[in-house]
């Protein structure tokens, strides 16, 4: 079983930049997809980016050239590169593998975007 933890959100300007941290608590170098996801308030859980274990990315279309994922599979950590945030970008933001996982849910971590 594999327990993720996601980090590094907080309070950002509309035009500025947070990363996202997200540690796993065992080797996720045999998981082949990672990803992050999100979710506003009074919205379902959308996915944002992904990984897989040789690079390939993937993107939301409304992140992607703002949004960068990245992983080092020798910190079992991924990362999310958040950089010309918008209001819209604001919500809980969670890892998992992709698809995700039921039992790999973390508690997440807030991100909040003023105008």
């Amino acid at each position: 079983q594999v327990q993720l933890e996601e980090s590094g959100g907080g309070l950002a300007q509309a035009g500025g930049s947070l990363r996202l941290s997200c540690s796993a608590s065992t080797s996720i170098f045999r998981i082949n997809i990672m990803a992050w996801y999100r979710q506003a308030p009074g919205k379902q859980r959308e996915w944002v980016a992904r990984i897989s274990a040789s690079g390939t990315t993937g993107y939301l279309d409304s992140v992607k050239d703002r949004f960068t994922i990245s992983r080092v599979n020798a910190e079992n950590t991924v990362y999310l590169q958040m950089s010309s945030l918008k209001p819209e970008d604001t919500a809980v933001y969670y890892c998992n593998t992709y698809p995700p996982r039921t039992g790999y849910w973390g508690q997440g971590t807030q991100v909040t975007v003023s105008s």
